[in-house]
């Protein structure tokens, strides 16, 4: 969809070394994770990244027979100071739009990336490009 980068997720069993077995696969296919995080569920767990290849990653991963998806997300530009989410949130929550899980992650500039799971990406969109919040794509994500 236009507008959104693509996010890997996984279902992976909770138990020692299940992290370090994905990192592994996803560095010896030179694949590079630019933000992730992790929900614990009891004996397992959902691994949600953004990646620099999410096509590579998502058949690397399931070639290695972890449970994988790909899902639609936005990401946006956030400002790096105290209030960045609010601004964000705020614009969002006020335009109707409800936020299912987010993570962010910092660049090597003055701003960070929010990565953003939504009950509607279109109505996300324009509430963020009327709030002048600018979305980032998947190509600029590989460039980070």
């Amino acid at each position: 969809m236009k507008g959104t980068i693509k996010q890997i997720s996984l279902f992976a069993e909770n138990k020692p070394g299940r992290l370090a077995k994905i990192a592994e696969s996803l560095s010896k296919a030179e694949i590079n994770i630019r933000a992730f995080t992790i929900a614990e569920a009891g004996d397992f767990g959902v691994i949600r990244m953004v990646v620099d290849d999410p096509d590579k990653a998502y058949k690397n991963l399931q070639g290695q027979g972890f449970a994988v998806s790909e899902t639609d997300v936005i990401a946006v530009e956030m400002k790096d100071i105290p209030g960045g989410l609010h601004e964000i949130a705020d614009s969002l929550g006020s335009g109707g739009v409800n936020i299912d899980y987010a993570y962010a992650f910092v660049t090597r500039s003055d701003l960070a990336l929010l990565i953003l799971r939504v009950d509607d990406i279109p109505a996300a969109q324009r509430v963020l490009k009327a709030a002048k919040v600018r979305l980032v794509s998947d190509e600029e994500i590989s460039k980070i």
